[in-house]
């Protein structure tokens, strides 16, 4: 990534008129889980977004149940904005086993899918680079499960280790001027707080947070944690916020960034 210096995070966003120079306005919004019965929820606000915003992440399980059907109404409700859409997949996208076709679908209807990887966009002359993973659990720090014993509980963990491993290869490749991290899986146990601690391991990973730490982040966005908190921050510092849409509630919140290099 181009060297940059550290960006600012802050909430809400100026329209085109008026925007500070060398920013770029993220919206965001994950857990969506949509179906043909609540299709149409979000485009309303969805169609004002090009005032509002530079790019929409979606931070994964955009479906109920992985089927082609609800992948098409995703298609439906976020496809043909006037902002780019960036998405990553989550659980519930996997569950009908049948990711590629939930991808494939997305992409038909111009929305970028990551997995591991990292696309830049041109925001208003601000590279602005986004690299993607769905994650997956583990726990935390002082409280998560390790590659020892069963053959499963191993591969659980190596599973994570190396989606991690790899979402970080993927940051530390985006050459940009401003840098997010999207996931759908937390990277950190604060955007967790107000879910059962005993599930904290089926929500996210220490690991992510390691890998958004090994690029010069300026903001990560997560879902999944539909009774946790907006707010958190990695132990490198780099700001997170959960979009799942029973946190925020709202159709997204938009983060402003600025790259004080660029000044």
């Amino acid at each position: 990534m181009s060297e940059r210096g550290e960006a600012a995070v802050s909430s809400g966003a100026p329209r085109h008129t008026d925007r500070p120079p060398n920013c770029v306005r993220v919206a965001a919004v994950g857990d969506v889980h949509l179906d043909d019965d609540v299709l149409g929820r979000f485009r309303p606000a969805l169609e004002h977004l090009g005032g509002k915003a530079d790019v929409l992440l979606l931070a994964g399980d955009l479906t109920r149940h992985g089927t082609s059907d609800e992948a098409r109404c995703v298609a439906q409700e976020f496809g043909g904005l006037a902002v780019p859409v960036v998405a990553v997949l989550g659980n519930h996208d996997y569950h009908s086993d049948a990711p590629d076709e939930v991808t494939k679908i997305l992409e038909d209807a111009g929305i970028i899918v990551l997995e591991r990887s990292g696309v830049v966009l041109d925001c208003f002359g601000v590279r602005l680079g986004i690299a993607g993973a769905k994650g997956f659990g583990g726990g935390f720090a002082g409280r998560c499960a390790s590659e020892f014993g069963e053959p499963e509980m191993k591969a659980f963990i190596r599973h994570t280790r190396t989606i991690s491993e790899e979402f970080g290869a993927a940051l530390r490749e985006q050459q940009c001027d401003v840098l997010v991290a999207l996931t759908h899986y937390a990277p950190v146990p604060e955007t967790l707080l107000g879910e059962p601690p005993e599930i904290y391991p089926f929500l996210g990973s220490y690991l992510l947070a390691q890998a958004i730490d090994s690029a010069s982040t300026a903001l990560a966005v997560h879902g999944h944690a539909h009774a946790g908190s907006e707010r958190g921050m990695t132990p490198g510092g780099v700001s997170v916020r959960n979009v799942a849409h029973p946190v925020i509630k709202q159709a997204y919140n938009v983060y402003q960034l600025t790259a004080p290099a660029l000044v």
